[in-house]
């Protein structure tokens, strides 16, 4: 009974409580669903990207990468403060997100409850079953997108973006209680609380601004009778408060600080800061003024845009963090902020590569060269504290530094414009055609080699590179035409918005083909159903998928149910309130379609990027929720409204929440997962402690991986991390030269005025003693002297160059004579500092001769010689790779040793190796050993965790170094260490979680090479039959669609080829016989993609494998196919002039040394001599013209 009145008591009190206790109390509901969800998904540890840099930079206050987010990073400190211990803090700086996504989802919520009161049922106090429908359809909808792909996967990381939703949520949540109450007596708080956030958002991330165009909408329907002219210019108005906020209020504010602090520590002789100290009070008594002027003149509206105004400054002014902690010389200091001036570079984001959205250069820009009639333009002029003369001075030669674009290259919506990715342009959307300039036309050789080069592209012989490459090395002798607007929108509407948007959409609403990252293929990152027939038109044969596409994680089929509903919501909405409809369509474009028109994205990202547009799945996920309410109003025909609402609810709440949440749970999973924390310990613990060494990194993932570790685990604190990308920054040379923790300044010779912004950005060769080769010691004297020899203008007047027009910073440009260097190998200090072990010190060179670019070197390669040449062998250079760019190594690719997860710089040459060129470096085999067996990897082998593709990726770098360290213990006889870490690698790396199968065929041959031959031929089999289920699935995709994608199908029928010539190299004859059978029964149709002579002659070796198994039909069988590509071949040359035979002796002599080989084995190896005998004459017969008697 106590249980029974305990029921009783509840729905009596349920019933007490009016429409807005339970909106409250369900809202709270919703919100506590949504939170442990993403408790327990969270990441429990740092993440990969970005991720590592926020959460070191929030926890300790730090300056992160531009744009900045500081009231991001003073919240992650607050929750940073509850770990107990360091290895907690990426814990509760990831818990940060899962709060700020969980009120999103509350304050969704609430915002449904009022849409669908006020515009859609129109009853805002809803009773009976319109009080439930409200609430249900509510949460459905809140749900929805609780669940929904992208903004789970922000949910659950230290990134801006689920902070961002909270402040977007928010902001329109106000919005709606703003228009219910702005005629009210203090109505417009609500207004002015907007502005406050808006001036917030600011310190997360401008997401929540795109939000004011909808809110302006709300204010326009509120107060305006509906015509057209009036709908336009509400809309251009909303816009144009938008773009004041973003591109005049605040940059104009930075500006106004900087110009201020300039003009009177210049002119006034103030103290440095004075200037921004009376900006600041000046602001101050503007407003206070201002709005005291207003509210005397009871000027309401004006004294609202004030106060507006004013709390969108004090919600911005999270930003002094940025240089009050620029100022203390945070160890991660990024662009250093310090003054009003840097600060709003900073803003602008002045070191990444402009964009222009309306006007502006073409990608191929590249290859045209300099403006004829303005080759030059402005830089913008640097500003520095001159602390001797207390003054600012101007450090760069500002006029006319830039090279300019090209005008014939520019043009309107300059959306294919990125230089960096012309061979994908050119791929994807069509190469530019071009002509042979007017003065050029009668020169016979150039002619012939363009026209040559034509022929090669009309007959498919050019690929995107090649043509690229063409362009680069003619552009100074031809026309290239630029891309037609045409081509621009074509750019615009099929990959900026189809692909980079509407697919993710998708995604989120339809379905998700897999975790893999898209390339324009049908094959990864599609958005998918689940309705077999629909997805089989779009993206080949759904039926007979391998089991590495059905099982992939990311593999999530909704059947479309959440975007019908969205769409039936959607419309239901604009047939009840068309106001309401615009409203929302206008917030859905906005975080949407507008957002991508404005980042420009080039093809390709170097990652998928819907988690910047969860803004506009927020709003078509509140369609979801109204979807609700239209499928009550169609249940209300057939059954009363009591019966309708918990119905319609029910089947919608199973229909998308569940089936969602069901669907994205395991690979939105991120509980127990350490697999980023545990790459970042293996790079540092791949390096020698306590000797005081540098490592030169990359990207993200390396350098931020880094900086988490050793920032916030304090983990090898020693190492001094060298990021070559910000090399190129006067702020970060600046920071690299002082001491951090436990390790060094770097060794430098070059001054802060040597290398500050605008001097010595780039260096130009000039051949004047290319013979020579310098000392490294006199590159360095030369490139760091201010004699004017060193100089472009020096150069020019030896040869009466006028250089009254040529800009100051070209002048001021410095040479380096010759690109040909020495760099000398200090043996006491190699060996003192333990970079080579004195067993190894005969091997140990004299010096290193290097060949630098002939073209000129940038900063950051310029600061890598200082380094080295400063750094005198005295501490260990590492290198993260990730690259085989010979400037990444120092130009000394051939000097490296690989010590686990890093190369070292050694004096001891290794030469480059002929069959891969990628294995870089010798191997200390011991020494990397002791390293990888010492690795905490993460719990990277759990099968309870998700391998996501940055874990699946890091692989590739372990299994080839593991591989290559297996390879060397074999060398050195060392067979049970080689089969320990190969057992290392597979255990660590389980074959069934991180693909790459490739990857496996080195540990297949290298367990051969160990006598491991039951392990090697097991995991042989297992690769073999992934790649057999791959062919098997492109067999049903249609002969169209394999010639589209012969590229791909051809690479994995390779890759099949190469596991089966592994055990047919270690003469393991009963796997090899299978696999051989196999792999001609999987790989035959894709025979016509090939020319027989490609595809069957590397068979060879199989013939005898046949026989030796027994299998004598399978090995005349294949043995005669062969040697018809050996016969058919030989007749081809029997077709060339005898006058022209001479020119073809070498690949005849080689063609019938191969059709011999082929003989020689079946002569061994067929026991039926008449065949043999047949196959002898065949073959004299085939080879006799070619031979001398």
């Amino acid at each position: 009974m106590s249980s029974f009145n305990r029921y009783c008591t509840l729905v009596l009190f349920t019933k007490s409580m009016n429409f807005t206790k339970k909106n409250t109390l369900t809202g709270w509901l919703v919100f506590f669903i949504a939170f442990i969800t993403y408790y327990l998904t969270v990441e429990p540890t740092a993440s990969y990207w970005d991720c590592s840099e926020y959460i070191a930079t929030s926890a300790k206050l730090q300056v992160g990468h531009p744009p900045g987010a500081p009231l991001f990073q003073m919240m992650g400190a607050f929750f940073s403060s509850f770990a107990s211990q360091p290895e907690n803090v990426a814990f509760w700086v990831n818990m940060m997100s899962v709060m700020a996504s969980a009120f999103t989802i509350l304050f969704m919520f609430w915002s449904l409850t009022r849409i669908v009161t006020r515009f859609v049922i129109k009853d805002e106090s809803p009773k009976g079953p319109n009080e439930i429908l409200v609430l249900g359809a509510a949460a459905v909808g809140a749900l929805s997108y609780a669940f929904s792909d992208s903004f789970w996967f922000n949910a659950v990381e230290a990134e801006v973006y689920a902070m961002a939703m909270f402040i977007t949520s928010v902001m329109f949540w106000l919005g709606l209680r703003w228009e219910v109450e702005m005629h009210n007596p203090r109505g417009d708080r609500w207004l002015v609380l907007v502005a406050f956030l808006i001036g917030l958002s600011f310190g997360v991330h401008f997401m929540g601004l795109l939000t004011v165009p909808a809110i302006g909408m709300l204010y326009y329907f509120r107060n305006y009778t509906f015509s057209w002219k009036s709908f336009v210019i509400a809309n251009v108005v909303s816009v144009a408060i938008l773009l004041f906020v973003f591109k005049l209020l605040l940059p104009l504010t930075l500006a106004y600080f900087g110009n201020a602090e300039v003009f009177f520590i210049n002119s006034f002789g103030l103290p440095f800061n004075s200037g921004t100290v009376i900006a600041g009070l000046s602001i101050i008594a503007f407003f206070a003024w201002g709005l005291r002027f207003t509210q005397q003149k009871k000027w309401v509206q004006l004294n609202t845009g004030l106060w507006c105004i004013a709390f969108i400054l004090i919600g911005f002014s999270s930003w002094v963090m940025l240089p009050i902690r620029a100022n203390a010389n945070t160890v991660i200091n990024e662009n250093a902020p310090t003054d009003a001036r840097s600060l709003l570079a900073y803003y602008n984001l002045e070191q990444y590569p402009e964009t222009h959205l309306f006007y502006g250069p073409m990608y191929t820009d590249m290859y045209a060269g300099q403006d004829e009639n303005d080759p030059y333009r402005d830089d913008k002029p640097k500003y520095e504290k001159d602390l001797k003369r207390g003054r600012y001075v101007i450090v760069n030669a500002w006029e006319d530094a830039r090279i300019n674009a090209n005008s014939k290259h520019s043009g309107l919506l300059p959306r294919l414009w990125s230089s960096g990715n012309a061979v994908n342009y050119i791929t994807y959307y069509g190469a530019p055609n071009f002509d042979i300039k007017p003065e050029y036309r009668n020169q016979e050789k150039l002619i012939g080699l363009i026209n040559d080069f034509i022929s090669r592209v009309n007959d498919n012989e050019v690929d995107a590179k090649g043509y690229h490459q063409f362009l680069q090395r003619f552009g100074s002798y031809i026309d290239i035409q630029k891309p037609s607007l045409l081509d621009n929108l074509t750019y615009l509407f099929d990959f900026q918005i189809n692909y980079m948007y509407f697919r993710y959409f998708m995604w989120n609403f339809a379905g998700k083909q897999n975790d893999e990252k898209g390339e324009l293929d049908p094959f990864n990152g599609n958005w998918i159903s689940g309705i077999s027939w629909l997805d089989s038109i779009r993206l080949g044969p759904q039926s007979n998928l391998y089991k590495d596409a059905k099982n992939n994680k990311g593999r999530n089929t909704y059947f479309m149910l959440p975007l019908l509903l969205g769409l039936l919501g959607a419309l239901f909405l604009y047939q009840q309130d068309k106001k309401q409809f615009w409203v929302l369509l206008v917030f859905f474009l906005f975080t949407g379609l507008a957002l991508k028109i404005y980042l420009n994205e080039r093809i390709f990202e170097p990652r998928e990027r819907d988690y910047a547009l969860v803004g506009s799945f927020y709003v078509f996920a509140m369609c979801i929720g109204i979807g609700v309410v239209s499928i009550f109003e169609s249940l209300k025909k057939l059954v009363s409204g009591r019966v309708a609402a918990p119905l319609s609810i029910a089947l919608c709440l199973l229909a998308v929440p569940v089936l969602m949440g069901y669907q994205n749970w395991d690979d939105h999973d991120r509980s127990n997962r350490y697999t980023a924390q545990s790459t970042a310990k293996a790079y540092l613990d791949s390096i020698d402690i306590d000797k005081d060494a540098m490592i030169f990194t990359i990207g993200d993932n390396d350098t931020f991986a880094i900086w988490y570790a050793q920032e916030i685990e304090g983990y090898r604190t020693d190492v001094r991390s060298i990021n070559t990308q910000l090399l190129a920054t006067d702020w970060y040379i600046d920071q690299l030269k002082r001491k951090t923790y436990q390790s060094n300044p770097i060794p430098s010779q070059l001054t802060h005025s040597q290398y500050v912004y605008g001097t010595r950005d780039y260096i130009k060769f000039e051949a004047v003693n290319d013979s020579l080769r310098w000392n490294l010691v006199d590159f360095m004297t030369w490139v760091s002297s201010d004699n004017s020899r060193t100089r472009y203008k020096h150069l020019l007047q030896q040869y009466d160059v006028d250089t009254d027009k040529i800009p100051q910073g070209t002048l001021d440009l410095v040479y380096y004579p010759t690109n040909k260097i020495r760099v000398p190998v200090n043996k006491e200090n190699v060996l003192k500092s333990g970079i080579v072990k004195p067993e190894d010190a005969e091997l140990i060179v004299d010096y290193i001769d290097i060949d630098l670019p002939k073209s000129g070197l940038y900063k950051n390669r310029l600061m890598m010689l200082d380094i080295l040449h400063n750094n005198d062998w005295k501490r260990p250079i590492y290198f993260t790779g990730g690259s085989y760019e010979d400037e990444e190594y120092i130009w000394m690719k051939s000097y490296l040793q690989l010590d686990g997860l890093v190369y070292k710089l050694v004096p001891i040459k290794t030469p480059e190796n002929p069959i891969n060129p990628y294995q870089m470096g010798r191997i200390d085999a011991d020494k990397m050993y002791n390293i990888v067996k010492k690795w905490d990897w993460g719990n990277a082998d759990s099968n309870q965790i998700y391998h996501d593709p940055e874990t699946r990726k890091n692989s590739i770098s372990f299994r080839s170094n593991l591989t290559r360290l297996a390879e060397q213990l074999i060398k050195e006889n060392k067979p049970k260490k080689a089969i320990d870490i190969l057992d290392l690698s597979m255990e660590k790396m389980p074959f069934k979680y991180f693909g790459y199968y490739s990857l496996l065929t080195p540990i297949v041959a290298a367990y051969y090479q160990a006598n491991a031959n039951e392990k090697a031929g097991t995991l042989a089999k297992e690769i073999a039959v992934k790649y057999q289920e791959k062919l098997n699935y492109y067999k049903t995709i249609g002969d169209e669609n394999q010639q589209a994608y012969a590229e791909i199908i051809l690479t994995e029928v390779e890759r099949y080829r190469a596991i089966v010539d592994a055990t047919v190299a270690a003469n393991h004859t009963d796997v090899a016989k299978e696999l051989i059978q196999d792999f001609i029964e999987s790989s035959r149709t894709f025979a016509k993609l090939y020319s027989a002579y490609e595809y069957y002659t590397p068979m060879t070796p199989y013939v005898r494998v046949l026989f030796d198994s027994e299998m004598e039909t399978s090995g005349r069988l294949l043995f005669d196919a062969i040697a018809k590509v050996y016969q058919n071949r030989l007749s081809l040359f029997g077709q060339i002039p005898q006058e022209e035979i001479e020119y073809y002796k070498e690949s005849i002599a080689y063609e019938i040394r191969g059709y011999q080989e082929l003989i020689e084995s079946y002569q061994i190896a067929d026991p039926d001599l008449a065949l043999v005998s047949e196959a002898n004459k065949k073959f004299k017969k085939a080879v006799g013209p070619y031979q001398k008697d």
